[in-house]
């Protein structure tokens, strides 16, 4: 089956190593969370995994090749990158910025290309934004467009059935509660067409909720991968984060950690 693979991979800045020893399988039509505190190496294995950097050793696959291999225009085709800063240098408005989504298809452009932007911005909630500068949006407004522009990049299939990848920088740091919930039940969405997602995230509760598979990482290395209901329990969680917890049920039944005595949230 076609995957994304790092194998012993890892990144290194002088003499500072950023990520080491990391080995992950991931599959398409999953979930991945990457979790772990600050400092542990979560964006510089998504920057791995997506390509914006080369590992200093070690080796990032995809479909059993390593990454450079594959030409970046057809890489394009097949992975979308959210990243964690949202800000661009020129003054696009937000319909644009959706609209850069499908560059990587103008010289095979779909049937239906002209709705695809439009129908992009309705699923992130920011058709009402279309004429508005990126840069004069709050940030969780600037994280739903480029949710949008990634979703857009992704919209159909590849011919062939190459499988697509959504990778996402903390891409509800920015947002609202119900914005949080939304973007995470629209990249499930996106996994049960056959995407592989694999996103940062600092929210535990999230992961619980929406991921398929975790890695959690400590100090720059891999720590575990697994099933989220078995990797995070709550004695890895304590050792990791350094902090007491308590693994409840929420009010509708689904698992939910709770830190410094905090009660269970409605969700």
């Amino acid at each position: 089956m076609s995957a994304l693979e790092c194998i012993d991979a890892g990144f290194q800045v002088g003499t500072k190593a950023l990520l080491s020893g990391m080995t992950a399988r991931l599959l398409p039509g999953r979930v991945y969370a990457i979790l772990g505190p600050n400092g542990a190496g979560k964006s510089t294995l998504l920057s791995l995994l997506s390509g914006q950097r080369r590992p200093t050793h070690g080796e990032v696959r995809l479909d059993g090749l390593p990454l450079e291999r594959h030409a970046p225009a057809a890489l394009a085709l097949r992975r979308a990158v959210m990243p964690q800063e949202s800000s661009v240098a020129f003054d696009f408005n937000a319909l644009e910025i959706v609209t850069l989504g499908r560059l990587p298809h103008r010289t095979a452009p779909e049937a239906d290309e002209a709705g695809i932007v439009d129908s992009a911005m309705a699923l992130t909630d920011v058709a009402a934004l279309a004429p508005r500068i990126l840069n004069t949006l709050s940030g969780g407004e600037k994280a739903r467009v480029h949710l949008a522009r990634a979703m857009a990049q992704l919209w159909h299939p590849r011919p062939g059935g190459d499988t697509r990848w959504l990778l996402l920088d903390e891409p509800t740091a920015a947002l609202d509660v119900a914005h949080q919930h939304a973007t995470m039940a629209l990249v499930r969405q996106k996994a049960a067409q056959g995407v592989g997602v694999v996103a940062v995230l600092h929210d535990l509760n999230l992961a619980l909720r929406y991921a398929d598979e975790v890695i959690v990482l400590g100090q720059g290395r891999a720590m575990v991968q697994g099933p989220t209901a078995k990797v995070l329990s709550p004695a890895l969680v304590s050792e990791v984060w350094r902090t007491p917890c308590e693994l409840v049920a929420g009010r509708d039944g689904a698992p939910q950690y709770l830190f410094g005595g905090l009660q269970p949230s409605a969700t």
